[in-house]
């Protein structure tokens, strides 16, 4: 039933019927199997012969993630895993730990490997007073070799930011940087505990070009409190004006059993109905393409001359627990509190709470909380969905030829199961393939949905998917 507080432009009413239909709780597929199947019973030794393992042939490159968790003050809307503290000794503290997380690492890898990626994330990176991202800096190189053209990328809270910040992990070899906005809108800002003006953001854009970065991201959310299509469609303008490179738009997921201070926000009353999400997102997808931008995956959005949309153009465009990526063929390796590390038969994450994290570290373990070992069978449906959600189809003769099988009869089940997104226009089928259509890429989650052998065991803890 159409929200009494809106009325749906007759562009956005075939779509919304779609979504009423489909609009479940899935996966972001930025891993499979998804991180809900970790387990700690997991054999911890056989993570470590996984590292080990993966060191077989030295040309696989390295990504590196950092998850550097502290804020100054918590967004309400936020899912991610952060510290809330304005100790800035804890920054200290903690940059202490992740060097002997990197030393006792670093024994277990090939160095001669080269970084192709590495990425800074949080909670807030420029949290971190420039001498202690210094030190970080100093460790990292002390250890890793990268590549002449390696991406290496900090995300950014304006609020937070000084030209020191932006300097110091220039000076660590950052070239990439992406923003947290959210929204332009003041009183959306306050519903969600996030007061940052234009000027603030426009700033930070300024003093990173003006660093050298190479390319600047752009993130907002759609569906926050107090967000009207009318408010958001401004939002997209005003970030338009600030030309970024890249732009991200997500979903707000809703979860308050997992984060309790999204509860704060009174869903029947603050947050926008699905047909008021719909349009929001219709809308900053045509005023983006409108000004130049090439969709990107379900989400993001690319200059044409970025390398985010020449991968996607040309058929190399990856996705990893930070989202779509240029990089594929690498092993990630993470540190921090509740980072996740991915080799080809596995995937091991630290433990969550900081405690924990620190206490490990202490006794000289690996901070490792829970793992996964992959199968056969997991390791084909992982490159049958990053397809679906990287190339926007399936090729059944290439997947044959990668996965050393005849695709189309060994997932004809699955196959069988696309018929209705194929009636209902998101999919088309021809001979020897299927593409996902325009639409479609509203749906990318729900076609990767239908290759998931695990779903049925565990729907629990997903946002919805539009």
């Amino acid at each position: 039933m159409v929200s009494p507080r809106y009325t749906v432009p007759p562009a956005i009413e075939p779509a919304l019927e779609l979504v009423r239909k489909y609009n479940i709780p899935g996966p972001r597929y930025t891993s499979y199997p998804t991180a809900p199947q970790f387990s700690d019973q997991i054999d911890r030794y056989a993570l470590i012969q996984e590292i080990r393992r993966d060191n077989a042939d030295e040309s696989t490159p390295l990504s590196l993630y950092f998850h550097l968790p502290f804020c100054e003050s918590l967004c309400w809307y936020c899912g991610c895993t952060t510290v809330i503290t304005t100790r800035r000794a804890s920054a200290t503290e903690y940059v202490d730990l992740l060097i002997k997380e990197i030393e006792m690492t670093a024994p277990l890898l090939d160095l001669r490997r080269p970084v192709t990626q590495l990425h800074f994330g949080g909670g807030t990176p420029t949290f971190l007073p420039p001498a202690d991202i210094d030190r970080l800096a100093a460790a990292i190189h002390k250890f890793f070799k990268f590549s002449a053209d390696a991406e290496i990328s900090v995300e950014i809270d304006p609020r937070r930011l000084t030209k020191e910040h932006v300097d110091a992990f220039r000076r660590l070899g950052c070239n990439r940087a992406s923003l947290g906005v959210q929204d332009t809108n003041p009183q959306v800002q306050v519903a969600i505990h996030r007061w940052q003006p234009l000027a603030m953001t426009k700033q930070a854009i300024d003093w990173l070009r003006g660093a050298g970065y190479q390319s600047v991201s752009v993130d907002l959310i759609y569906g926050l409190p107090l967000q009207t299509p009318a408010s958001f469609a401004q939002t997209v303008d005003e970030v338009i004006g600030l030309n970024p490179d890249r732009l991200a738009i997500f979903s707000y997921a809703h979860v308050p059993w997992v984060k309790p201070s999204q509860k704060i926000f009174d869903q029947r009353q603050q947050l926008p109905s699905t047909e008021e999400k719909l349009t929001m997102l219709m809308t900053a997808s045509q005023k983006l393409v409108a000004a130049g931008y090439a969709t990107i995956g379900m989400d993001h959005f690319a200059r044409p001359e970025d390398e985010l949309a020449v991968a996607f153009a040309n058929g190399t465009l990856h996705r990893n627990f930070q989202g779509y990526t240029t990089r594929a063929g690498a092993s990630l390796y993470g540190f921090g509190m509740s980072s996740i590390s991915q080799t080809e038969g596995s995937f091991r994450q630290n433990y969550k709470d900081l405690p924990d994290y620190e206490a490990a570290i202490q006794e000289g373990r690996l901070p490792i909380e829970r793992g996964y070992l992959l199968s056969d069978d997991d390791k084909r449906r992982r490159t049958i969905i990053t397809d679906i959600m990287c190339a926007r189809g399936l090729d059944f003769t290439a997947l044959s030829q990668k996965l050393g099988l005849d695709f189309e009869q060994t997932y004809a089940a699955e196959l069988a199961t696309l018929d209705d997104l194929v009636a209902d226009g998101l999919l088309t089928r021809e001979p020897g393939r299927i593409r996902i259509t325009q639409l479609g890429q509203l749906f990318l989650r729900i076609v990767g949905m239908r290759f998931d052998a695990h779903l049925e065991k565990k729907r629990t803890g997903f946002s919805k998917v539009v």
